[in-house]
Protein backbone atom coordinates (compact mmCIF):
# COMPACT_ATOMS: atom_id res chain seq x y z
CA UNK A 1 0.00 0.00 0.00
CA UNK A 2 1.07 3.44 -0.89
CA UNK A 3 2.20 5.53 2.53
CA UNK A 4 1.80 8.93 0.18
CA UNK A 5 -0.47 10.25 -2.67
CA UNK A 6 0.52 13.00 -4.12
CA UNK A 7 -2.39 15.39 -5.95
CA UNK A 8 -1.90 17.52 -8.71
CA UNK A 9 -3.17 20.52 -6.61
CA UNK A 10 0.16 20.39 -5.03
CA UNK A 11 -1.32 18.64 -1.81
CA UNK A 12 0.32 15.38 -0.23
CA UNK A 13 -0.97 12.78 1.87
CA UNK A 14 1.53 10.79 3.50
CA UNK A 15 1.63 9.04 6.71
CA UNK A 16 2.00 10.74 10.36
CA UNK A 17 5.64 11.34 11.70
CA UNK A 18 7.22 11.77 15.09
CA UNK A 19 8.29 15.12 13.73
CA UNK A 20 4.52 16.35 13.20
CA UNK A 21 4.17 16.25 16.82
CA UNK A 22 4.04 20.32 17.12
CA UNK A 23 1.54 20.73 14.30
CA UNK A 24 -0.70 18.25 15.63
CA UNK A 25 -0.33 19.72 19.15
CA UNK A 26 -1.38 22.75 17.59
CA UNK A 27 -3.96 21.60 15.68
CA UNK A 28 -5.50 20.45 18.39
CA UNK A 29 -5.28 23.55 20.46
CA UNK A 30 -8.38 24.97 18.25
CA UNK A 31 -11.66 24.93 20.09
CA UNK A 32 -13.59 23.42 16.86
CA UNK A 33 -11.19 20.35 16.99
CA UNK A 34 -12.82 19.64 20.62
CA UNK A 35 -14.39 16.00 20.12
CA UNK A 36 -11.77 14.67 17.36
CA UNK A 37 -10.04 12.13 19.68
CA UNK A 38 -10.68 9.99 22.51
CA UNK A 39 -8.76 12.18 25.01
CA UNK A 40 -7.35 16.01 24.75
CA UNK A 41 -4.05 16.29 22.67
CA UNK A 42 -3.10 18.86 24.88
CA UNK A 43 0.39 18.30 25.63
CA UNK A 44 3.96 17.29 23.26
CA UNK A 45 3.57 13.55 25.02
CA UNK A 46 0.19 13.27 24.00
CA UNK A 47 0.55 14.07 20.56
CA UNK A 48 3.82 11.81 20.27
CA UNK A 49 1.07 9.12 21.28
CA UNK A 50 -1.64 10.30 18.96
CA UNK A 51 0.65 9.79 15.88
CA UNK A 52 2.13 6.37 17.48
CA UNK A 53 -1.42 5.40 17.93
CA UNK A 54 -2.42 6.17 14.51
CA UNK A 55 0.92 4.57 12.81
CA UNK A 56 0.34 0.96 15.49
CA UNK A 57 -3.43 1.44 13.41
CA UNK A 58 -1.89 1.42 9.99
CA UNK A 59 0.66 -1.35 11.27
CA UNK A 60 -2.59 -3.55 11.98
CA UNK A 61 -4.59 -2.45 9.02
CA UNK A 62 -7.00 -1.42 11.50
CA UNK A 63 -6.97 2.26 10.62
CA UNK A 64 -4.88 4.21 7.51
CA UNK A 65 -4.20 7.42 8.34
CA UNK A 66 -2.74 10.21 6.57
CA UNK A 67 -1.13 13.82 7.21
CA UNK A 68 -2.36 16.19 4.36
CA UNK A 69 0.30 18.74 3.94
CA UNK A 70 1.03 21.09 1.59
CA UNK A 71 3.47 19.58 -0.54
CA UNK A 72 5.39 22.38 -2.20
CA UNK A 73 7.32 22.60 1.43
CA UNK A 74 7.90 18.93 0.97
CA UNK A 75 9.84 19.22 -2.31
CA UNK A 76 11.92 21.70 -0.56
CA UNK A 77 13.35 19.37 1.92
CA UNK A 78 10.76 19.60 4.68
CA UNK A 79 8.11 17.37 5.63
CA UNK A 80 5.40 19.37 4.45
CA UNK A 81 3.39 22.35 6.56
CA UNK A 82 0.19 20.44 7.89
CA UNK A 83 -3.32 20.93 6.96
CA UNK A 84 -4.98 18.47 8.35
CA UNK A 85 -6.18 14.93 8.50
CA UNK A 86 -7.91 11.95 6.18
CA UNK A 87 -8.49 8.84 7.84
CA UNK A 88 -10.08 5.70 7.02
CA UNK A 89 -10.99 3.46 10.11
CA UNK A 90 -13.31 0.18 11.70
CA UNK A 91 -11.58 -1.44 8.65
CA UNK A 92 -13.82 -4.64 8.19
CA UNK A 93 -12.36 -7.09 5.87
CA UNK A 94 -15.02 -9.37 5.77
CA UNK A 95 -17.10 -6.76 4.25
CA UNK A 96 -14.73 -4.55 2.81
CA UNK A 97 -15.67 -1.75 4.92
CA UNK A 98 -14.23 1.83 6.45
CA UNK A 99 -15.50 4.52 8.42
CA UNK A 100 -13.68 8.12 6.61
CA UNK A 101 -12.92 11.01 9.04
CA UNK A 102 -11.63 14.51 8.20
CA UNK A 103 -10.27 17.61 9.61
CA UNK A 104 -7.94 20.77 8.56
CA UNK A 105 -6.53 23.43 11.05
CA UNK A 106 -7.84 26.64 11.19
CA UNK A 107 -5.74 27.97 8.12
CA UNK A 108 -6.99 25.35 5.81
CA UNK A 109 -10.59 25.45 6.25
CA UNK A 110 -12.51 26.58 3.21
CA UNK A 111 -10.02 26.32 0.81
CA UNK A 112 -11.50 22.80 -0.31
CA UNK A 113 -8.61 21.24 1.06
CA UNK A 114 -10.60 18.45 3.06
CA UNK A 115 -12.94 17.63 0.23
CA UNK A 116 -9.76 16.79 -2.49
CA UNK A 117 -8.22 15.21 0.28
CA UNK A 118 -11.10 12.66 0.74
CA UNK A 119 -11.27 12.51 -2.63
CA UNK A 120 -8.16 11.24 -2.93
CA UNK A 121 -8.18 8.98 0.23
CA UNK A 122 -11.43 7.29 -1.25
CA UNK A 123 -9.33 6.34 -4.24
CA UNK A 124 -6.74 5.54 -2.16
CA UNK A 125 -8.86 3.10 -0.03
CA UNK A 126 -10.77 1.30 -3.02
CA UNK A 127 -7.40 0.96 -5.10
CA UNK A 128 -4.54 0.28 -2.21
CA UNK A 129 -6.73 -1.11 0.68
CA UNK A 130 -8.91 -2.85 -1.26
CA UNK A 131 -11.95 -1.89 0.17
CA UNK A 132 -15.10 -1.53 -1.73
CA UNK A 133 -17.37 0.99 0.76
CA UNK A 134 -16.92 3.64 2.62
CA UNK A 135 -18.95 5.68 5.28
CA UNK A 136 -18.92 8.74 7.12
CA UNK A 137 -21.03 10.77 9.35
CA UNK A 138 -21.38 14.28 10.31
CA UNK A 139 -23.13 16.36 13.43
CA UNK A 140 -26.68 18.10 11.11
CA UNK A 141 -24.85 21.13 12.46
CA UNK A 142 -21.67 20.98 11.02
CA UNK A 143 -22.73 22.22 6.88
CA UNK A 144 -19.18 22.42 6.21
CA UNK A 145 -18.43 18.78 7.02
CA UNK A 146 -21.66 18.11 5.33
CA UNK A 147 -20.43 19.66 1.93
CA UNK A 148 -16.73 17.97 2.38
CA UNK A 149 -18.74 15.13 2.06
CA UNK A 150 -20.47 15.63 -0.95
CA UNK A 151 -18.08 17.24 -2.71
CA UNK A 152 -16.03 14.11 -2.35
CA UNK A 153 -18.98 11.82 -3.60
CA UNK A 154 -20.29 10.35 -0.69
CA UNK A 155 -24.09 10.36 -1.10
CA UNK A 156 -26.41 10.90 1.68
CA UNK A 157 -28.10 7.87 3.08
CA UNK A 158 -30.00 8.20 6.50
CA UNK A 159 -29.96 9.79 9.52
CA UNK A 160 -29.03 8.25 13.24
CA UNK A 161 -31.04 10.26 15.55
CA UNK A 162 -29.25 11.84 19.00
CA UNK A 163 -25.90 9.39 18.47
CA UNK A 164 -23.67 12.07 19.28
CA UNK A 165 -23.43 13.67 22.49
CA UNK A 166 -21.37 16.63 23.73
CA UNK A 167 -21.09 18.69 26.60
CA UNK A 168 -24.57 17.26 27.82
CA UNK A 169 -26.29 18.01 24.21
CA UNK A 170 -27.54 15.27 21.92
CA UNK A 171 -26.90 15.72 18.15
CA UNK A 172 -28.42 13.97 14.95
CA UNK A 173 -25.79 12.56 12.66
CA UNK A 174 -26.34 12.22 8.75
CA UNK A 175 -24.97 9.60 7.51
CA UNK A 176 -23.31 9.17 3.86
CA UNK A 177 -21.25 6.54 1.51
CA UNK A 178 -19.29 6.16 -1.40
CA UNK A 179 -19.18 2.70 -3.42
CA UNK A 180 -15.94 2.01 -4.87
CA UNK A 181 -18.83 1.48 -8.16
CA UNK A 182 -20.07 4.89 -8.02
CA UNK A 183 -18.93 7.49 -10.31
CA UNK A 184 -15.84 9.35 -9.65
CA UNK A 185 -17.26 12.88 -7.97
Amino acid sequence: MRTRVELSSGLLLRQWAAADAAAVLAAFADPLMRGQSSEPVDSPDIAERWIADRLAQWAAGSAFAFAVVDGTDVSAGGNGTVLGQVSVGAVDRRHSVGWVSYWTTGSARGRGIASEACRALADWAFQDAALFRLELGHRLNNPASCGVARAAGFAVEGRQRQKLEYDGTRYDVELHARLATDPEP
